[in-house]
């Protein structure tokens, strides 16, 4: 595994990161998808964060009120959890705990763009997360998204990496929140700096929801590093590469995608500071 030898003083602000979410064990509220659901509660609690899901509009703003963070996933939208999905980002909003938006399939119909633009409008999100079709899809209105993977023609390339980033650093200043989107290079970005993140598997994208989980494990480290953003988001990338490097390299012969799965939670449980210090693989522009 290659090691990072820049920015020294990044590496130890992504271990910090990790590090203070073992240490706050954040509650997090989770408004996610029905297919994912659990893969995302066991890494929150790989992490040492602990997860929360609730999503009726009778309950969501309880829920919120004693959690530190929210993580909004429209991946399995349907009309009862739209309103909760407001209800819980306006009361988040209000206590100045971090709001996450996992736009997932933005831009395959017209509900799920409608929604997540009008969520954009009525709720601050300290983050958008997701892959470049769906990202490009909530800053043009209209999208070319392939179901919830990225169209393979918005792909970011090495040759596309300079447009990307611009297109990413102009999205993050204009909205004034945190853009990350993932991929085979991923990018996060306050609009100012980008992280360039080159951890992962390809064989990721061979399990339903890692990308959901991902946006979990994000919450849970903007909600343990509220004064570090960036620098957050960006070790939740790392991290979640990073386990699927590792998980990946403890797999046997004959295993597949679904002990895959566990293999990446289980990396992401056993994670500490130092592992990630010396795994993460990035530059910043």
């Amino acid at each position: 595994m290659l090691l990072n030898p820049y920015h020294k003083k990044e590496d130890i602000m992504l271990k910090e990161c990790l590090e203070n979410v073992r240490k706050k064990a954040p509650l997090v509220h989770n408004i996610t998808n029905y297919v994912t659901v659990n893969d995302v509660a066991n890494i929150l609690l790989a992490c040492g964060a602990s997860p929360i899901m609730a999503d009726d509009r009778n309950d969501v703003e309880d829920i919120t009120t004693i959690c530190s963070g929210l993580n909004i996933n429209i991946g399995t939208l349907n009309q009862n959890t739209v309103p909760s999905m407001l209800l819980a980002g306006k009361k988040a909003n209000e206590l100045g705990h971090q709001v996450l938006l996992d736009p997932v399939g933005a831009g395959a119909g017209t509900f799920r763009t409608e929604t997540a633009l009008n969520l954009m409008k009525e709720v601050r999100f300290d983050v958008i997360r997701g892959n470049i079709s769906e990202i490009k899809t909530l800053a043009r209105g209209f999208g070319r998204t392939k179901g919830v993977d990225a169209d393979a023609a918005d792909a970011v390339t090495e040759e596309t990496l300079s447009s990307a980033i611009t297109f990413v650093k102009e999205m993050a200043a204009g909205l004034g929140c945190i853009i990350a989107v993932t991929g085979a290079i991923d990018l996060v970005s306050d609009g100012s700096r980008t992280f360039v993140i080159r951890n992962g598997r390809p064989e990721m994208g061979q399990i339903t929801g890692t990308g959901c989980q991902l946006s979990g494990l994000m919450t849970a480290y903007l909600a343990a590093n509220p004064d570090n953003l960036l620098e957050a988001a960006a070790a939740a990338v790392c991290a979640m590469g990073l386990a699927g490097e590792i998980g990946w390299s403890h797999l046997e012969s004959f295993e597949g995608n679904a002990t895959y799965r566990n293999r990446i939670i289980d990396a992401v449980c056993q994670m500490d500071g130092d592992t990630l210090e010396k795994g993460a693989r990035y530059e910043i522009r």
